[in-house]
């Protein structure tokens, strides 16, 4: 699991990067939000100027009809006059000419100029600015003379107005046209002579053409008038559509374009609204840039933090080392460097797995600081023992882990072995304090041993407690039997589980008879277990496997309840079992061993827990209290194998026992050995001096018989009595009249 530090710096990251994406997604949403908002505003004012052309276009449009309308009307008065129709009605051509003529003159001022013509095209007279027209007129006037025959649609339809006055003695029509630089105004009225007269005879059908000029007077008074700005002529086509008209020739062509400039009030919305938008934008760039630059610092923290997130994440926090993820890894690619070359004799890789011997006392005396300052220094003194390349990591509470990749091997690995056991023996200075503690160390090989990882750290750890098991302070290559025995010990295990869970266990009990032999006491319980496969299981194998594998609760929990079961009808006998330190140290222990004695309906004070020196000297606070509690329920307490450990008489003072046993080891020298039967004796006269019954086990001998009767011994227990036996063989013996030790001898 990640360290709390890491897992903060995760979290803290974590927030950062939130933040980032959610400013980047404001920044990219506002930036949408002003670019659709744009987008609309320029179609919005685009679409204004575009109405706005069209109404303008047809303003002009208005504009040149007007014109042409006016034009017509009074062209149309003019046809209408009957002095002209008089006066082409004369007897005399010349003078009807001429009186024509000065008819025009009269009434085509407004125009620049009009002419008789024929309808073959001849030209007769005309008036040009008001006086007899000359060339130039007769020039302009040919211009037109394909057009003049008839009434003729010419021009673009916008630009072309024509109106058909059959119903009057003429018609006239009316067109923009260009010639050269000059656009004119061209009218033309079919005069019709009154048959019989001379004109009639001589000249047929005539027309009466009129023109004006278009100039830029005209255009200049049509842009006040219509409020269209700059009206003109120009010869290129403009490039906008909507504000342009064509002004074509007399043959059709396109030579000249009427023009204008359009109102766009939509550019004059649109710089209303960039100028809105323009500040509503500087004022979030400034917000995002103040924002962008703290995040620019958050984000160079980010990278810092996430530096020590990955070196936090392969490191060992405390040590420093790296931890057992990075060694897990690094031993990997290891193996899969090996894998692939070839690993001749001497060459490979060693897998060290390190277990500090005492670092519980150092915890459990100094307290956690100390065991982690003790946890440092080793960590630097196995930095500076290993060679560049190998790796050194802390995999877990006081184990360590090297993978040694030069040397060689295993010549290589035993002397980096003897190096740290004699760096770790020399004494630590843990808080002022020299401390020494020492290591266990197991070596697994690759490829000899195994090339997977989880193969090899399985074989070390084999290895590693094979060192344990053997003392403590020394190092141990895997061998195949060490993997065998374990292999046992992982199927003891299973079926010893299923044995207890089953049921399948049994109880032996060997009598503590009197000091004279006569009278059966007490028992005490030994449990028993006939394997289906490998037969009957020494204890000494089994209970060392419970204890290891965390079995011994639940199978203590089981010896004292079928104890308890078969020893009830034993009245007057006291029944003795023994009690593991895991188990005494128990939280529920005095709780488990009550509610058993409920539940069988035991005599508490039949029952005597036999308990050893190490229960007490872990604890001795919390045994004392146990203790007391089961006192105060009537349970006896007896000190087992008294003299082979530590002896204390503060124990004896301290904890109240019941009674002390002597181990069996003094009695097998007592005869050849002196100090033995000396040892016994005063442990016999302490026992009785402290008030406390004095039991003697290990009794083979008539002799030890002899001498421990002599001594003062209360209780005596051996084989010459008599071994474990089963339940139902305690009942016979019980059964007896005659007296236990009759009873032995006639066996």
């Amino acid at each position: 699991m990640p360290s709390p530090f890491v897992a903060k710096l995760t979290n803290a990251d974590a927030s950062a990067r939130m933040l980032k994406s959610s400013v980047a997604t404001l920044g990219c949403a506002f930036l949408m939000v002003m670019a659709a908002s744009v987008a609309v505003i320029v179609a919005i004012t685009g679409e204004a100027n575009r109405l706005e052309a069209e109404r303008q276009g047809d303003r002009v449009d208005a504009a040149i009809e007007s014109q042409v309308r006016l034009r017509e009307l009074r062209f149309q008065s003019l046809a209408a006059a009957g002095d002209l129709q008089s006066s082409l009605a004369g007897p005399d051509p010349l003078m009807t000419l001429q009186t024509a003529l000065a008819q025009i003159g009269n009434r085509f001022l407004e125009f620049d100029g009009a002419y008789i013509v024929s309808s073959s095209g001849i030209v007769f007279a005309g008036i040009e600015g008001g006086s007899p027209a000359g060339q130039a007129g007769y020039d302009a006037l040919k211009h037109f003379s394909p057009t003049l025959p008839g009434a003729s649609n010419v021009g673009d339809p916008p630009m072309r107005r024509l109106t058909d006055l059959r119903g009057m003695p003429g018609s006239a029509s009316w067109s923009l046209t260009h010639d050269g630089v000059e656009t004119i105004s061209v009218m033309m009225i079919d005069m019709v002579a009154r048959p019989g007269s001379l004109v009639s005879q001589l000249v047929g059908p005539i027309k009466v053409v009129g023109y004006r000029r278009v100039t830029n007077s005209n255009l200049a008074d049509m842009s006040q008038r219509y409020r269209i700005a700059d009206v003109r002529i120009v010869r290129d086509m403009p490039s906008d559509p909507l504000s342009r008209r064509a002004v074509p020739a007399a043959d059709g062509s396109v030579k000249a374009w009427l023009s204008w400039t359009p109102d766009r009030p939509g550019d004059a919305m649109l710089r209303q609204f960039l100028w809105a938008l323009a500040g509503v934008g500087l004022l979030f760039g400034a917000i995002f840039a103040f924002v962008i630059h703290r995040l620019r610092g958050a984000a160079h923290e980010i990278a810092i933090r996430e530096s020590q997130i990955q070196r936090l994440a392969g490191q060992d926090e405390l040590s420093l080392l790296p931890n057992r993820r990075t060694f897990d890894i690094r031993l990997d690619q290891e193996l899969a460097q090996l894998r692939r070359s070839d690993a001749g004799l001497g060459s490979g890789l060693a897998v060290m797995l390190i277990d500090l011997d005492r670092f519980k006392a150092v915890n459990d005396t100094y307290g956690h600081t100390a065991g982690d300052e003790l946890i440092r220094q080793v960590a630097q003194r196995l930095s500076r023992l290993v060679r560049g390349g190998d790796t050194v990591a802390r995999i877990g509470g006081d184990e360590f882990g090297i993978i040694q990749t030069h040397g060689h091997f295993p010549a290589g690995c035993a002397a980096l072995g003897e190096r740290i056991l004699a760096s770790l023996t020399e004494p630590f200075i843990i808080m002022g304090v020299a401390t020494t503690v020492g290591c266990s160390i197991g070596i697994a090989l690759a490829p000899q041993d195994a090339i997977d990882r989880e193969a090899l750290l399985r074989l070390a750890d084999t290895a590693l407690y094979q060192s344990k098991n053997s003392g403590r302070n020394r190092f141990s290559f895997f061998e195949a039997q060490m993997n065998r025995s374990l292999a046992l010990k992982r199927m003891v295990e299973e079926d010893l589980r299923r044995a207890i869970a089953n049921d399948e266990l049994m109880l032996h009990y060997q009598p503590q008879v009197s000091v004279d032999g006569a009278t059966i006491l007490g028992v005490e319980a030994l449990v028993r277990w006939n394997h289906p496969v490998h037969g009957l299981v020494p204890p000494a194998e089994f209970i060392g496997i419970a204890e290891e594998r965390g079995l011994i609760v639940p199978l203590s929990e089981w010896v004292l309840r079928r104890a308890c079961m078969e020893a009830k009808h034993w009245e007057g006998i006291r029944l003795a079992v023994n009690v593991s330190p895991i188990q005494f140290r128990h939280k529920d222990f005095v709780v488990n061993v009550i509610r058993i004695l409920d539940e069988t309906g035991f005599d508490p004070t039949r029952l005597e827990l036999e308990l050893t020196e190490g229960v007490v000297v872990d604890d001795a606070d919390a045994a004392e209290i146990a203790m007391m509690d089961l006192r105060a329920h009537g349970v006896g307490l007896a000190l087992d194998d008294f003299g082979t450990g530590y002896s204390s008489l503060i124990y004896l003072r301290r904890f109240a026992f019941d009674k002390i046993k002597i181990d069996r080891s003094f009695l097998e020298y007592m005869e050849t050995t002196g100090e033995s039967a000396i040892l016994v004796h005063s442990i016999a006269h302490l026992g009785r001096a402290l008030g406390l019954r004095v039991c003697a086990e290990g009794v083979e001998t008539a002799e030890q018989h002899r001498f421990l009767q002599a001594i003062g011994c209360h209780e005596l227990q051996g084989f010459l009595f008599s071994k474990a036996v089963p339940a139902d063989e305690i009942d016979r013996l019980l059964a007896l009249d005659k007296p236990f030790a009759e009873a032995l001898a006639a066996a």
